[in-house]
């Protein structure tokens, strides 16, 4: 069974930046389209990006410009730079297939990110 482990979050100040990484255990990686998701205090689990496995890449309006979503096949990872935070960005941040793509992964952790103004 894949296992899904994100990192790289923390504690910012507004404008500051982070990278998360996604790590999945096993399986096969290359074929899946993958995204992040967020889930922010008393709000439900939302999109923020997604990548094809040919890297189209797709972002919500509110993260474009500041966020870049990537992958590295090879190591089975994923992820996301995030850059001029802002508090409305405070979240837990998960990874997952993307949206429509059959089967999800159980979700991991997630990894938590706070921006404070």
């Amino acid at each position: 069974q894949v296992q899904l482990v994100e990192s790289g979050g923390g504690s910012v100040q507004a404008g500051g930046s982070l990278r998360l990484s996604c790590v999945a255990s096993s399986g096969a990686f290359w074929i899946n389209a993958m995204a992040w998701y967020r889930q922010a205090p008393g709000k439900e689990r939302e999109l923020v990006a997604e990548i094809s496995n040919q890297r189209v890449t797709n972002y919500v309006d509110s993260v474009k410009g500041r966020f870049t979503i990537s992958r590295e096949d090879l190591k089975r990872t994923m992820y996301l730079q995030m850059n001029n935070l802002i508090p409305d960005d405070t979240g837990v941040y998960f990874c997952n297939k993307a949206p429509g793509v059959p089967r999800f992964y159980d979700w991991g952790q997630g990894t938590q990110v706070f921006v404070s103004s």
